[in-house]
């Protein structure tokens, strides 16, 4: 039971700004699983395969067929993201608050990213960062 207490205080250990090993999760794991609710309540899950740290406190990704995520985010822009790796059973969590970006260099930079796949994007969700857990790898063998 006590190291199952360790484990549990470990992966609690968050903090407000990415580190060097969330962004590095992130930028290995793909899809990112984005969680919204409407203003009532509803939940929503959505799988986001453009997932990408933008700097230390934002992380964003492109809206391409998603709009109950976008109806959830302008009703109730508090999201919560599980980058998770089913090889490791490990990733990180992030909540924070999201906003929908219908131009700008980040649009445009989305847009160009995913041009050559035939694929529209239509906004860009950009979300600011409050708080990260890292999950530490639980399957035998991982590091």
């Amino acid at each position: 039971m006590a190291a199952d207490a360790k484990i549990l205080s470990i992966r609690r250990c968050a903090t407000a700004k990415l580190s060097d090993e969330a962004k590095r999760i992130i930028s290995a794991t793909q899809p990112a699983f984005v969680a919204t609710a409407s203003r009532t309540g509803k939940p929503n899950v959505s799988p986001k395969g453009s997932f990408k740290v933008l700097d230390d406190e934002h992380v964003a990704f492109a809206e391409i067929a998603s709009p109950v995520t976008i109806a959830n985010i302008r009703e109730n822009p508090q999201v919560e993201v599980l980058v998770f790796n089913p090889d490791t059973f490990g990733g990180c969590r992030i909540k924070g608050k999201a906003e929908v970006l219908e131009s700008g260099d980040l649009v445009e930079s989305l847009r160009s990213q995913f041009a050559p796949m035939k694929m529209k994007v239509r906004s860009a969700i950009r979300i600011a960062v409050d708080e990260v857990v890292i999950m530490p790898p639980m399957k035998a063998g991982s590091k």
